[in-house]
């Protein structure tokens, strides 16, 4: 069985009728489409009234792994002065 593809006019149709009440199971069954499809597309309509955009996601994700980068980096710094105070602190007695 193919995957099958739904235009955005259903999509958002389907949608706007859950906004009015209607139930995933109802729409479900009078569209013939999957529960999860339904969910999916309640879940992805929502994320763009709310502003989320992919640009902002990818501006995130960016910003996500450069501080990650930077947190490596300063715990390896960290890491090193802790030993070279070992040393130090060896050869002194």
């Amino acid at each position: 069985m193919g995957k099958i593809i739904y235009d955005q006019e259903l999509k958002k149709t389907i949608v706007s009728l859950l906004e009015l009440g209607k139930s995933v199971s109802e729409l479900s069954t009078e569209y013939s489409v999957s529960l999860a499809s339904i969910n999916r597309w309640r879940k992805a309509f929502s994320k763009e009234k709310n502003g989320s955009s992919p640009k902002r996601d990818l501006e995130s994700t960016l910003k996500i792994k450069a501080l990650e980068k930077a947190l490596k980096e300063t715990t390896l710094e960290r890491d090193i002065l802790k030993k070279v105070v070992s040393i130090f602190s060896k050869s002194d007695r």
